[in-house]
């Protein structure tokens, strides 16, 4: 009985982890510029097709191009009424690839209603060996079959020879494991170990299904060690679950089923670095309580309580990981840094600044080399910074960068030093801060406001060659940036363009993106493949296709054309930005427009223009306001149950509401875009008018709250907004405000008729 629930939970997590999971829903869910290297490398091998197949990929294509609107109604809302336009659209289509592809979508969405007798007789019609998605098909059918019946032997030969009938097939994995989960289920125990052991990749599914097929012949012993190291070492995983279910019915039997004390502490250590602290937490007091009296274990015992002290701190339990953290003696052992850094968290948490500090300066003392000096110096430092007391957040910065100096925060650290001496009046050490800053960290983030701010400086004490060249740098090197717009509009004066400073030999050019690269070659089969799933609706399936080729940059433009087809201009926008991310430092000729497009989309455009002007803003800057906050997901909510397009709170949307006085608000009205805009445009207008029309002050409000803004205000004088802007204190509020800035730049250059280009004249 208990193999046979085993069998019934493995063909459950199968099924779960495979297509169905992937189930179609709505929610699918200026100066010359200069020389940039190309990107022109020889691309890297892609499935091709012959051209033989390639026209015939191409029949099937045209001849299921009406299909889409059709099949994306059926999966979206199976109503009788939608499964009758697809059942006659496979009768129109009957004698060509369109009718076959029809009787797939009928199939899949069948299948997801859970009909199998219905589900099978399409699914059979698609499957025809010259169907060029009959893999598909062939692994719905199998699915159906699991799903639907006991016989596991029909099952396991449908499943039979699937990889050499598909060879191309992204199924052929997943294919093998639920072959192997029937094989175990009508008892060919041996056959599905030799299986599963010929796919072995240390994976999680198949680590599961091996232990059930061990277990399953009465190999209890290996399955047992195969579940430990599952459910220690990928403890993650929902197979880890799993394989604790069974293990714990192994234990019932009576059989020794525990992992060892190794694998208790790796599960624990991945389950902290996977940020699940609740069940860190717990592993770490087992493995305490399982050692405490064995005294050979005294070291272990105390930097396992560290760790469990760091758990708590995590999860807010403060007073508990104090008590627990302080208990352990000093050591000279690595983990006392860890217990130092802990210690100086609770210390910052409670504004006990004597404590803080003595512990910093021991951990300085003690641990010079220690990672978690590292995280200490950067909470000690933004801490200051957020006091303000810029006098030892500079101290604390500065500390950083000099112990370590290849350090992960070393960059920025460099840079918030080098700022904070601007903002402090301490001039000449700003300037050769930043100097150092490109010397040093040339690749980094850091290099825009640090030329800025230079360039500024430079400004002021009449050095106006040397400004003039670091502006005109700043406007070729990162076109599009922030920095960009405020160089453009100090570039106003003349320059010796003849003088070269050699630091800016330093900073890496950027490499130039090739525009064929965008463009997939006619015989790719994965794109080809994608190209009929969109076809039928099956969007997700067709963006897995395309995710087969993750070095191809025409691949992931594919993908991000899948979801515009798909409805989802934000999906479309995700994908893509991660696509091309350095595409700000480009000029708009060196992507197609239709990237652009994608990159800075105009949906719901008419009730943007419409309640934007009615406030009197910008479209643009609503627009790059939206693409910020929602990326222009209508149904898009926060964990800070902000909601819709302009993020609003329900209590922000309730006021704004009674103020336009539409009747009958709910909250759920604001997923409705139009609703969404009327309010969030109303709402962002009262912000600006009460911050004297600056939009910066207000993009910050909205983001961080006015209140907040207001004390930032007080911490001036400031030369103008831009300093303000860079010295806002929140990292993300200051990343907000000059993203929403810059992007509404982008979009006006894209859009605007009456908008100069990027390039100025030289």
């Amino acid at each position: 009985m208990s193999r046979c629930i085993s069998y019934v939970l493995l063909c459950l997590l199968v099924i779960s982890s495979s297509a169905l999971s992937l189930g179609q829903s709505s929610s699918i869910n200026v100066h010359k510029r200069a020389p940039q290297r190309k990107r022109s490398a020889p691309r890297r091998s892609h499935s091709t097709v012959t051209p033989a197949h390639k026209k015939k990929l191409h029949r099937a294509f045209v001849a299921s191009t009406e299909l889409r609107p059709m099949a994306k109604q059926l999966l979206e809302q199976p109503t009788p009424i939608a499964y009758t336009a697809v059942e006659r659209y496979a009768v129109k289509h009957r004698a060509d690839e369109g009718g076959m592809l029809a009787h797939l979508v009928l199939g899949y969405a069948h299948l997801q209603d859970k009909d199998y007798v219905k589900a099978d007789k399409e699914l059979k019609l698609a499957a025809l060996p010259d169907s060029e998605l009959s893999d598909y098909a062939d692994f719905f059918l199998a699915q159906s079959a699991a799903a639907s019946a006991p016989d596991q032997q029909r099952v396991a030969a449908l499943l039979k020879g699937f990889g050499d009938k598909h060879t191309d097939s992204l199924f052929i994995r997943q294919a093998e494991i639920m072959r192997a989960s029937a094989l175990i289920g009508s008892k060919e125990h041996d056959e599905a170990i030799r299986l599963l052991e010929g796919m072995r990749d240390s994976k999680p599914d198949v680590e599961l299904a091996l232990g059930q097929a061990y277990a399953a012949a009465g190999q209890l012993a290996r399955a047992v060690s195969i579940w430990n190291h599952l459910y220690a070492e990928m403890p993650l995983s929902q197979e880890a679950s799993a394989a604790q279910i069974e293990l714990t019915k192994l234990g019932g039997q009576g059989l020794i089923s525990a992992p060892t004390l190794e694998q208790r502490r790796t599960r624990a250590d991945l389950l902290m670095k996977g940020r699940r602290f609740d069940l860190a937490a717990t592993e770490y007091r087992g493995i305490l309580d399982s050692i405490r009296s064995d005294m050979s274990q005294q070291s272990l015992q105390h930097e396992l309580q560290v760790k469990l002290g760091g758990a708590l701190y995590r999860q807010h339990q403060l007073e508990e990981a104090k008590s627990l953290l302080e208990s352990v003696p000093a050591s000279s052992e690595l983990y006392e840094a860890e217990r130092f850094y802990y210690l100086h968290e609770i210390a910052r948490s409670k504004d006990d600044g004597d404590r803080e500090r003595q512990i910093l300066s021991d951990m300085m003392q003690k641990f010079p080399a220690s990672p978690w000096l590292q995280e200490a110096l950067l909470s000690a430092s933004n801490m200051y910074l957020l006091r303000p007391d810029y006098k030892n957040a500079i101290e604390f910065y500065t500390a950083q960068f000099k112990l370590f100096p290849e350090g992960k925060y070393s960059p920025y650290s460099h840079w918030k030093a080098a700022w904070l001496n601007l903002r402090t009046g301490n001039k000449d050490e700003a300037k050769r801060l930043m100097e150092e800053q490109v010397r040093l960290y040339p690749a980094g983030q850091e290099i825009p406001p640090a030329l800025y701010w230079r360039a500024r400086l430079a400004e002021e004490d009449g050095d106006y060659d040397r400004a003039g060249e670091y502006y005109a740098y700043i406007l070729r090197r990162f076109t599009h940036y922030y920095y960009a717009d405020l160089a453009r509009e100090r570039l106003r004066f003349r320059f010796d363009a003849a003088k070269h400073d050699p630091l800016l030999d330093k900073i890496p050019t950027q490499d130039d993106v090739d525009k064929n690269s965008f463009e997939a070659p006619s015989d790719d089969l994965r794109v080809a493949r994608a190209q009929l799933l969109t076809n039928a609706a099956l969007f997700d399936f067709a963006v897995r296709e395309l995710q087969a080729e993750p070095d191809k940059l025409y691949a992931k433009a594919e993908i991000a054309r899948v979801y515009l087809k798909a409805d989802r201009p934000d999906r479309a926008l995700q994908s893509f930005k991660r696509a091309v991310p350095g595409y700000f430092a480009g000029d708009i000729t060196d992507m197609p427009s239709w990237a652009w497009n994608i990159l800075f989309p105009k949906p719901y455009w008419n009730e943007l223009t419409r309640y934007a002007n009615a406030n009197g803003l910008d479209p643009y800057l609503v627009a790059s306001l939206i693409r910020q906050e929602s990326e222009f997901n209508p149904q898009a909510v926060s964990h800070a149950n902000a909601w819709g397009l302009m993020q609003l709170l329900p209590p922000v949307g309730k006021k704004m509401a009674k103020e336009v006085r539409l009747r009958h608000f709910s909250q759920d009205q604001l997923t409705d875009p139009n609703v969404n805009i009327q309010l969030g445009t109303r709402y962002f207008k009262e912000i600006v008018d009460s911050f004297g029309g600056q939009v910066q002050f207000a993009l910050a409000a909205y983001n961080a709250g006015s209140d907040r803004v207001k004390s930032w205000q007080e911490q001036g004088p400031y030369r103008d907004i831009h300093e303000f802007v860079e010295a806002i204190p929140f990292s993300e509020t200051r990343e907000y405000v000059q993203a929403i800035m810059r992007n509404a730049t982008v979009y006006r250059l894209l859009y605007s008729k009456n908008v100069q280009t990027a390039r100025a004249a030289p």
